[in-house]
């Protein structure tokens, strides 16, 4: 038993060493080919970008070369007008295009105009028939070319095209575009990117040091090609220090730089179009560190997890004599929680009745409510029952006189008279019908839910109601309405009763002074409608201004109101979720606003 448990324990370090070299592999396998995707995606881009930046440019030579000047041009070579139109020509459109260079070449590869034909390291007079672009044109095929300029000694990608006329060569026409833009995109990124020609010469690339650099050997047969076409000009060609790997089928390049070496995960795209290679390259180093990092986080994990282990198998010894304890203390537990559960019983019940108590004496306040709305409108109407019996007196009066003069015409045979006077009296049923059904619908209790309210009817309601009141103060009420159509949140019926509480006492106010009139005004502020009712009064001294809305408050003498009018109105204007103040005019007099919801949809509201 022992022999086999130092056995157990000499090998247990052997396989924990090949686990944890197994699992660096394998972790280090999986960020490899997470990197190689993520890096394929970087390299789609850029090929992509290379290819759309030169698609722009490459039907443009042979459009040039349909060109009326460009062919007079070559069929006069030696004419000096025919040569400042196409320079003139040339430098427009290579403005407009954004290109680097534009310029005409005769059959001997000699430049005759070009774009920058004014300045200093002009075009005109080179002669480029060593350039590939130039033989292939010349041959009557469209070509490109990428190569450092001889002249300018900038890099750019050619484009070149035939001038044909009548079927005859007679030139050709290059379009040099400048990449630098697409090459500055890859500075400073997480990928390295660069383009090698065919003879593996880095020509385009986000490190600077890399340009005009070989990622392959740079034999004298690579060389003499290179240097037939003058592609990089007299730019100093040497190998760069690379070696390649290939780790678990991802490509893996190692640069030699400074004395130390960087491992890159390299993916590469060949332009068939262009004969370049894209490569993109991913420092491996973050990818070994991810690797690394997981590792050890699942070791210290596996380690954590044995401790644990370690320390529930102790906490279980203790675990075992909590739960003998705690079923001694359930027990007790149980024996307290049915003794406070027959109290909370108890409790319980002294609730419910204390509940139902407080449910009755809600249901008798609003009872309560309810009668005092009922009575402030009953004694708003018994303070106009004076004047109310005019209205119904000077009609009925009028009506005894038409109805005793109809009587006289028929007697008279005068009948189209009669008729006249009975249209009349016919009219002052209707006027005395209309002051009954408003007054009828004022003093019964309403029935109504909250729900949109045209402010104009409303009013007009109002006004039949209130009107005798304004006529018996001799008073004038003056509406003022800054938009039709203006409807508020509210009920119809407690609306009109709070209008006609504010509107009579404002009739009071002015009753027996020389300025008594009344505005009554409603507008839009700050997104909710403001009803305005000023006078032009003694106004609300500062004493009661804080005691005006109490019910049973009043500054009339005896018999001539309750004190309920403004509180009920204050509390009415509540139940429609406003507000109901008053205060005091600058140029004299009291102001009663009610604020209120706007409403969008406008319907008769039910009573």
């Amino acid at each position: 038993m022992k022999v086999g448990q130092a056995l157990a324990f000499a090998i247990l370090p052997i396989a924990i060493v090949l686990a944890i070299l197994q699992g660096g592999t394998l972790m280090t396998r999986s960020y490899m080919d997470e990197a190689s995707l993520q890096a394929g995606s970087a390299l789609r881009l850029a090929v992509a970008a290379l290819g759309g930046h030169l698609s722009r440019y490459e039907p443009l030579p042979a459009l040039i070369a349909d060109h009326d000047d460009i062919e007079a041009l070559l069929q006069n070579p030696g004419d000096p007008a025919f040569r400042r139109v196409a320079n003139d020509y040339l430098r427009e459109i290579n403005g407009l295009l954004e290109s680097s260079d534009i310029y005409v070449m005769t059959p001997d590869g000699n430049t005759i105009a070009a774009s920058n034909y004014d300045q200093p390291a002009t075009f005109v007079g080179q002669n480029f028939h060593y350039r590939p672009y130039f033989q292939d044109a010349i041959a009557g095929k469209q070509a490109r070319f990428y190569a450092l300029g001889t002249t300018s000694l900038k890099r750019g990608y050619y484009f070149s095209s035939p001038v044909e006329v009548a079927g005859k060569i007679l030139g050709v026409i290059v379009f040099k575009v400048d990449i630098d833009s697409i090459e500055t995109s890859w500075r400073g990124g997480e990928y390295k990117i660069f383009v090698a020609d065919p003879e593996g010469i880095i020509f385009m690339t986000g490190s600077p040091e890399w340009l005009y650099t070989g990622i392959l050997p740079l034999d004298a047969d690579r060389l003499s090609r290179t240097q037939a076409s003058r592609r990089y000009a007299e730019a100093h060609l040497r190998p760069l220090p690379v070696s390649e790997t290939v780790y678990h089928g991802q490509h893996l390049m190692s640069i030699a730089s400074d004395g130390a070496s960087r491992e890159y995960l390299r993916l590469s795209q060949y332009m068939s179009e262009a004969d370049w290679t894209v490569n993109v390259l991913l420092d491996t180093a973050s990818v070994r560190a991810q690797a690394r990092t997981t590792l050890i986080a699942i070791l210290l994990f596996i380690c954590l997890a044995g401790l644990g282990g370690a320390v529930l198998w102790q906490r279980r010894a203790r675990v075992v004599e909590r739960l003998r304890l705690q079923e001694e203390t359930q027990v007790e537990l149980e024996r307290r929680v049915e003794e406070r559960t027959a109290d909370l019983a108890r409790v319980n019940e002294q609730i419910e009745l204390e509940v139902a108590e407080r449910r009755l004496t809600e249901q008798e306040l609003r009872k309560t409510q309810a009668d005092l709305i009922q009575a402030g409108k009953l004694a708003g109407l018994g303070q106009m029952s004076a004047a109310l019996s005019h209205e119904f007196n000077q009609p009925l009066a009028a009506a005894k006189t038409y109805a005793d003069s109809a009587s006289l015409l028929i007697d008279r045979g005068r009948v189209p008279e009669a008729q006249d006077n009975v249209r009349r009296i016919s009219g002052l049923i209707d006027r005395m019908a209309s002051i009954s059904r408003h007054l009828r619908n004022f003093a019964r209790k309403p029935n109504e839910k909250l729900g949109p309210v045209l402010l104009s009817d409303v009013i007009a309601d109002t006004l039949e109601i209130v009107t005798p009141r304004l006529k018996a103060a001799d008073a004038q009420l003056v509406l003022l309405l800054e938009e039709q159509g203006l409807a508020v949140q509210a009920g119809p019926v407690r609306l009109q009763q709070v209008l006609v509480n504010i509107v009579s006492n404002a009739a009071d106010a002015v009753e027996g002074l020389e300025n008594r009139k009344i505005l009554l005004s409603a507008g839009r502020t700050d997104g909710r409608i403001v009803i305005s009712v000023r006078d032009h009064g003694p106004g609300v001294p500062a004493a009661i201004a804080e005691r005006i809305f109490d019910p049973f408050f009043t500054t009339k003498g005896v018999g001539k109101g309750l004190g309920l009018g403004l509180s009920i109105s204050y509390n009415i204007i509540k139940d429609f979720d406003g507000d109901l103040t008053v205060g005091n005019h600058l140029d004299g007099g009291a102001v009663f606003r009610i604020v209120l919801a706007p409403a969008d949809n406008v319907q008769e509201a039910a009573e």
